[in-house]
């Protein structure tokens, strides 16, 4: 019982380490002071999120990383569910090798992974647009929905599917009828977490992009040459808010799961 209020002021020092940084995102959004972080700010105000609102570039960044999120989301859903659904059903040499390669991505520097993508790319002669940003991050998030799907896949009973078969089923209707609805909730918070993951993605996107810019390159791009810092801060704010909900989301399926 003593030793709990030390654990109590760790875990609080902890949060305001992780989350003063945010704090300050969020106030820096109201300030009035349109160079410069002086602290206190000067004064308050709410005119930044009308001028985020009217500038395009946000919305064309906006736009091209929504795109770039879900189309990603949706390779790492299909590739990272047969990935799975093959390491855990069937056994064949080098079936842990494999294993391994699938969830390297997501281990490796982003860097790393980024500039093996566009250098297969320069010696492929692809041009770099939409689709080359999305296969650059689709390869960490089919990790995502593979370690999900392998997790969920290994709780559910052989001897359900074994019983769909002794009644007739086919191997599309075992997975539509048995597989697909225990998978669901996996599925759903591992694509929640892809795409969080997918829209605040930089150091990949940055060689994989040409000349595109998504919402965080945008970002990088407006802190290195200022012109209306606030809405840098404005946009900041509302992308910790988009991307805290799937988050959340898959966080309260996958306990929700582990209860059950």
């Amino acid at each position: 019982m003593r030793s709990r209020p030390p654990f109590a002021l760790s875990a609080a020092a902890g949060l305001v380490f992780l989350l003063a940084p945010l704090a300050l995102i969020f106030l820096y959004a109201f300030t009035t002071d349109e160079r410069s972080y002086t602290f206190p700010p000067p004064g308050l105000t709410t005119k930044w999120f009308a001028v985020a609102w009217g500038r395009q570039d946000v919305w064309n960044a906006l736009g091209l990383s929504v795109r770039v999120a879900a189309l990603a989301t949706g390779l790492a859903l299909i590739l990272g569910t047969l990935c799975a659904a093959a390491m855990v059903r069937t056994r064949f040499f080098g079936r842990e090798a494999i294993s391994l390669l699938v969830i390297l991505p997501i281990a490796l520097p982003g860097i790393i992974t980024g500039i093996s993508l566009r250098s297969a790319f320069s010696l492929m002669d692809i041009p770099f647009s939409t689709w080359t940003i999305v296969l650059g991050h689709a390869t960490f998030c089919i990790v995502v929905v593979y370690n999900n799907a392998v997790a969920r896949l290994r709780r559910l009973s052989g001897s359900l599917v074994e019983a769909s078969a002794d009644l007739g089923a086919n191997a599309f209707q075992t997975f539509r009828h048995i597989i697909l609805p225990n998978l669901g909730s996996a599925l759903l918070a591992g694509g929640m977490l892809a795409f969080a993951l997918s829209f605040d993605e930089v150091i990949v996107t940055t060689f994989t992009a040409g000349q595109q810019a998504t919402l965080p390159i945008w970002m990088l791009e407006e802190l290195v040459r200022p012109r209306q810092r606030p809405v840098t801060n404005v946009v900041a704010m509302m992308v910790v808010l988009v991307t805290f909900l799937p988050i959340l989301a898959a966080y309260t399926l996958t306990r929700a799961d582990e209860a059950r």
